[in-house]
């Protein structure tokens, strides 16, 4: 099976540590969200997976194999899509593409067929002869990606790719991506919009100063960190008469009032939930609303770091 292992990676840039023992791994089909603070270390790590840049030490696997001793086999394997967008001027979509196939040196019919599978699957057959630079953001967006995939690589790194797209174009990537994962590639995504993320990710690395304070697949980095469940609940009554009732239930903590909301914690599995909504009412309170509050990403990043910049 195809995996990406990063194992012990050590960057400086001068005195400055980029990069300090950094490990995780995602396997074939998984989509992994890479987040922490501006200046983390995100776009360092991108860089040497995608062999712009060699760490000081440490070392990228791709099944097995080491990126550092073997730089063109992993060119090939990995398609990158940097935080920057294509500005060229004088060259259309098709040029671009048909550009960078010729440089991963495909030819013939094989070249022809893989840009026009690239060209159709990101949606850009309609401007195939337009100026990269007359496009908006999430069509140059697009040719970036179109640009990573044309020599079909197994790993797909991208940096940010969402940053200031607008509502539909984020959706549009968000649904690429997943269309991506069932191919069975191995994405690893930079991203600051966490909500989005825990919608698409299989798996998490968070990232500050450098080194790494959490990763793992979803569903184990939250039993991790969310260890009690979490309810909203609205009241037709005084907000402050229900955060008093609640403050002096045993199994009840971090009770607050949060607009016309009360958030409350709850030791214990579903029926202690059940139980709670149940005593309330007893108790008189006209409960409007009863829900389960899902932590997501967001959630946790805020929780496991504290916004410290290198």
């Amino acid at each position: 099976m195809m995996n990406v292992v990063i194992k012990n990676l050590n960057r400086r840039f001068g005195k400055t540590i980029a990069l300090d023992n950094v490990s995780f791994e995602f396997d074939k089909g998984q989509i992994f969200g890479f987040v922490g603070p501006n200046g983390a270390g995100k776009t360092t790590t991108l860089r040497i997976m995608a062999t712009l840049d060699e760490p000081d030490s440490g070392d990228i696997f791709l099944s097995g194999k080491s990126l550092t001793q073997y730089p063109e086999n992993a060119r090939e394997r990995i398609g990158f899509v940097p935080d920057n967008l294509p500005e060229d001027t004088d060259i259309s979509v098709h040029e671009f593409l048909d550009f960078f196939a010729r440089a991963y040196n495909l030819k013939g019919q094989d070249r022809i067929s893989r840009i026009e599978g690239v060209e159709e699957f990101t949606g850009l057959t309609g401007i195939l002869d337009k100026k990269i630079n007359a496009l908006s953001k999430g069509m140059k967006q697009r040719v970036s990606l179109a640009r990573a995939l044309v020599h079909g690589p197994d790993v797909l790194l991208m940096d940010e790719p969402a940053a200031g797209l607008d509502p539909r174009a984020r959706i549009e990537l968000r649904e690429l991506l997943k269309v991506l994962s069932s191919q069975g590639k191995a994405i690893l995504i930079s991203s600051h919009i966490l909500t989005e993320l825990t919608e698409i990710c299989d798996g998490v690395v968070i990232i500050e100063q450098g080194k790494i304070l959490e990763t793992g697949t979803i569903h184990n980095v939250m039993n991790r960190h969310v260890p009690k469940q979490a309810f909203i609940i609205r009241s037709l009554d005084s907000n402050e008469e229900l955060r008093k009732a609640l403050m002096i239930t045993p199994g009840i903590s971090n009770v607050r009032i949060a607009g016309d909301e009360i958030y409350a914690e709850i030791e214990g599995d579903d029926s202690r939930g059940a139980s709670l909504l149940a005593d309330l009412i007893n108790k008189g309170f006209r409960i409007l609303e009863y829900r389960r509050h899902t932590q997501d990403l967001e959630d946790i990043f805020m929780q496991i770091t504290e916004g410290k910049l290198q």
